[in-house]
């Protein structure tokens, strides 16, 4: 590509690469020049105009866009029409994004004239809401580049929509808690499930003993939900603390006890038969977000979680401070 400033009467078929004001308006930057640009450019008194020329190798900046837009595009993605060097990506249903970091940035290194920027990986996004931006940097692209550049993100997107998770959720309680506390956390717990696009379980409330939650586990289970969740009346100390050896007796197996989440360390990742079951904290009572909520998304994206991706979840996992929280991380000074 060519770029610097030329007289007004070369300007023909070139790029302009700064806007210029006319007396019959505006003509912006990245506009094809014509022969009527021109004679408008010289009825003003322009004696140069800055512009860019395309060589045979060169992509235009929006088809180079495009070019980038949809080869990362996987499922789930639809792509907008590019404009002005950028092509944008965006989410068709709600749900979770996963993102080959290593794709992306591989295509980031080819040439600088290339660029592709997106949220995280496992980023939670809305309907409708803008997941990837492809940008040209000048007004075009080498085509070589852009080949080495579109071949290493091959789908390197896709977004996993949520689906509805028939859910039983088990409630366990002690005679010192208040009723508005229990009920308290049945809301934020069916308000999460509710914001994924399933719907409210109905809560069993019981007393915090382990023989009683072996018990309504098993009830639970006859009627095979897709997630068991227990809200339990005491944070989990130990996996061999009620509500883990309950789960333990009624034949669920523990996979994780803890997170480097922070709010969510305490939750307990099991699984009873082929059902993932889960032990939250007990900030799963406030509707903050907290460790719980990075799993049940992925849950409801029909994504696995396994001890690994509990373990990987430490980079980024110290969330925002709870207020009023009973055990703070910084006392006041």
């Amino acid at each position: 590509m060519i770029f610097g400033s030329v007289s007004v009467d070369e300007a023909v078929g070139a790029v302009l690469a700064h806007s210029v004001r006319t007396p019959e308006g505006m003509v912006k930057k990245g506009t094809l020049l014509t022969a009527e640009h021109v004679a408008g450019f010289a009825a003003a008194g322009l004696a140069e105009v800055t512009v860019a020329r395309l060589g045979p190798e060169d992509v235009s900046e929006d088809e180079a866009a495009h070019a980038l837009a949809s080869a990362v595009c996987g499922s789930g993605l639809r792509i907008a029409t590019p404009t002005t060097g950028r092509c944008n990506l965006y989410t068709q249903a709600a749900g979770l994004l996963r993102v080959d970091a290593a794709a992306i940035n591989a295509a980031n290194a080819v040439d600088e004239a290339l660029t592709i920027a997106t949220p995280p990986d496992y980023a939670r996004l809305e309907a409708g809401k803008l997941a990837a931006t492809a940008k040209v940097i000048p007004y075009a692209a080498p085509r070589a580049a852009l080949t080495r550049a579109t071949a290493a993100l091959a789908q390197a997107m896709t977004l996993h929509p949520f689906r509805p998770l028939r859910s039983a959720l088990i409630v366990t309680r002690i005679d010192t808690q208040k009723d508005s506390v229990v009920a308290k956390g049945i809301r934020a717990v069916s308000d999460r499930l509710v914001s994924l696009g399933s719907g409210a379980p109905d809560a069993v409330v019981l007393a915090h003993e382990e023989a009683a939650l072996v018990e309504v586990i098993g009830t639970a289970m006859h009627d095979a939900p897709d997630l068991l969740l227990i809200l339990s009346a005491t944070a989990t100390s130990d996996r061999g603390d009620v509500a883990p050896a309950a789960l333990t007796a009624a034949g669920g197996v523990i996979h994780r006890f803890g997170m480097p989440v922070d709010p969510g360390n305490l939750l307990v990742l099991a699984e009873i038969g082929a059902t993932p079951a889960i032990i939250l904290p007990g900030c799963a009572r406030s509707p903050a977000l907290n460790g719980a909520d990075w799993v049940l998304e992925r849950l409801a994206a029909r994504l696995p979680v396994t001890p690994a991706d509990i373990a990987g979840m430490g980079v980024g996992g110290l969330l925002k401070e709870l207020p009023g929280r009973p055990h703070p991380r910084e006392k006041p000074a």
